[in-house]
């Protein structure tokens, strides 16, 4: 229940605006510097939540922004791969961002769930599990198929799937994909097939599919397609291990780290190897029936998107190669825009810049440098395609596997001190067509050369403009490491207020969305993406006992008297002006 208590009248405050501990009183105005102990989310970082919403909220089979060059699902521009990627960028919003904001993630994390369990999205597998020559130059006849997309190999769909409800149940302390055959796959072909077919797991029983395949291949990993293990796949399920040892009281991340360093470690040496200009890059595939590790194939994206996640658990290894890594891609402006650098100019920079040049800091070229690495590679700068010879020829995605790394490990500042993701956004939001659809943002789909005649990066895959983009730009520094090292359990549930009864399908977004445990004052901010105004009613839930004032535009509307387990709703009219609602707890002793 309730308890209404009657308003008191103002009384000094301490700096900071929060009222000095022993008073109960509550002041008529609230002193704004109580928001700014709390960021606001960007415009930008606003709109891609809402661009993954509507993208969420689509009907099932219309995949509007969505769709790739590559037909069959295969590469990096599959459905799969953007779904996952909201859903981590969703993730670190929430976890770093907007931790109070509840029900807003939650709704947002089943419709992406519900999409990745469509058939448009693990279909491909059933062709896929035939194998090819691509994949395995030895085969001399296909293999017999099978629908299921996870019971082995497909690391690259199984591993995706279970970070994605690994970080639901930790984020959200439910146990709704722990249900029996809470997770189903359903076969059925109308045409050909012998009928319908349903694959039943859980949580539990998906990460135990996955731990068998990890063994049968000694610890190296699970196969993405046939034949082929990759260092990035295999670093979500792993990831998703730690969670669920939090939740569940186990410790399997850690023996299966254990088993997997040590495996790599002694057929490779490690992850990383020397390339043909000297530089130690990962190493991206093991080929199992020929044993044969493969390394600079996917060129950019196999560090950058290792990086970018293996930094949860390998962080010291991550921060130790990334200037090295990092080396010739980028070019900083004047004006503070980072370029990255068309592979054909990154080719010639490696012929001017040395090697071991400048501090771990020294993470770009100069203007002059680019210019004469340009000047040279100029007469070839049409390359449109990925670098690989594993799919059809379709855009790159470097671009957006570059800025979730950047966003990840690189240091605040450079040299210089300036923010190279900063300098990379700034890049996209002037050369990338930032484009704003129904209070969304993102950047959309242009298959051309990878750079212009200047030398500027032009392309645009929809995995990058939809999900990496987004994800870096939504990310913190070192955010996979911070959630890997203090992941929400029991302790964190049990006592941190949260906000439920919203979502986006409201209308509105929101902005702020913490509690300052320290201060006993719960911070949100709201509005409309548009100019019509919503009706919404928040529910704050798990505060603390005790008496509350109730802020709205800095405003007293109400005093009230919090008892266990009491729910305060806050009823609001929300339209395209911000709307701080400010719950501050009376600290009498």
């Amino acid at each position: 229940m309730i308890a209404e208590v009657p308003a008191q009248v103002p009384f000094e405050m301490q700096p900071g605006g929060l009222p000095k501990p022993g008073n109960p009183a509550f002041p008529a105005n609230l002193d704004p510097d109580v928001l700014s102990r709390v960021p606001k989310l960007s415009p930008a970082q606003a709109g891609h939540l809402r661009h993954f919403h509507n993208l969420a909220g689509q009907l099932d089979g219309d995949w509007h922004h969505m769709g790739s060059c590559d037909p069959g699902q295969e590469v990096f521009g599959a459905y799969r791969y953007q779904l996952a990627t909201m859903t981590y960028a969703a993730s670190a919003a929430h976890y770093h961002r907007l931790p109070v904001m509840s029900s807003v993630f939650r709704v947002l994390f089943e419709q992406l769930i519900h999409k990745m369990m469509l058939r448009d999205v693990w279909g491909y597998w059933y062709l896929t599990s035939q194998s090819g020559k691509r994949i395995d130059p030895d085969i001399m006849e296909l293999r017999k198929p099978w629908p299921d997309p996870v019971i082995k190999e497909n690391i690259m769909f199984s591993g995706h799937l279970l970070l994605m409800v690994s970080l639901y149940a930790m984020l959200f302390n439910s146990d709704k994909y722990e249900r029996e055959a809470s997770l189903t796959f359903e076969w059925d072909p109308v045409f050909w097939g012998m009928g319908s077919q349903k694959y039943q797991y859980n949580r539990a029983s998906l990460q135990a599919a996955i731990i068998d395949e990890m063994e049968k291949s000694e610890w190296m990993g699970v196969c993405c397609e046939p034949n082929n293990v990759f260092v990035i796949c295999n670093q979500f399920p792993i990831i998703a291990m730690r969670y669920n040892d939090v939740r569940d009281g186990t410790s399997t991340a850690e023996k299966v780290l254990e088993n997997y360093k040590a495996a790599w470690l002694a057929r490779a040496g490690g992850f990383t190897r020397k390339t043909e200009d000297g530089e130690d890059g990962f190493i991206e595939f093991w080929m199992v029936k020929q044993d044969v590790l493969v390394h600079n194939v996917l060129g950019v994206a196999a560090n950058a998107w290792a990086s970018a996640f293996m930094n949860s658990w390998n962080s010291e290894f991550v921060h130790g190669v990334f200037s090295r890594h990092l080396r010739c891609l980028l070019t900083k402006f004047p004006d503070g825009r980072v370029n990255f650098n068309n592979k054909k100019v990154i080719k010639q920079l490696k012929t001017i810049i040395p090697i071991d040049r400048g501090s771990p800091k020294q993470l770009t070229n100069s203007p002059e440098e680019f210019q004469r690495a340009l000047s040279v590679a100029r007469t070839d700068l049409s390359n449109q395609h990925m670098p690989t010879p594993m799919g059809p020829a379709c855009p790159s995605m470097d671009f957006g596997f570059l800025v979730q790394w950047v966003s990840e490990v690189a240091p605040i500042e450079d040299q210089d001190g300036d923010d190279i993701l900063e300098g990379l956004l700034c890049h996209a939001d002037t050369y990338l067509n930032p484009t704003w659809e129904k209070g969304g943002l993102y950047y959309p789909r242009r298959d051309m050369p990878l750079s212009d005649a200047e030398g500027n990066w032009v392309v645009m895959d929809p995995l990058s403009g939809n999900a990496s983009i987004p994800y870096g730009r939504l990310n913190v520094r070192d955010g996979q490491k911070k959630m890997w090292d203090q992941p929400w359990a029991e302790e964190h549930h049990g006592k941190y207020p949260k906000i439920e009864g919203v979502d986006l399908s409201s209308g509105v977004d929101f902005l702020r969305g913490e509690w300052l445990d320290e201060h006993g004052t719960l911070v949100l901010t709201m509005k409309s993406w548009n100019d019509i105004t919503r009706l919404v009613a928040p529910k704050v839930v798990n505060l603390p006992t005790g008496v509350y004032g109730v802020y709205v535009s800095g405003n007293l509307i109400k005093v009230h008297e919090i008892r266990e387990r009491d729910i305060l709703e806050i009823p609001l009219a929300v339209g395209a002006a911000e709307v701080d609602v400010v719950v501050l707890q009376s600290r009498l002793e």
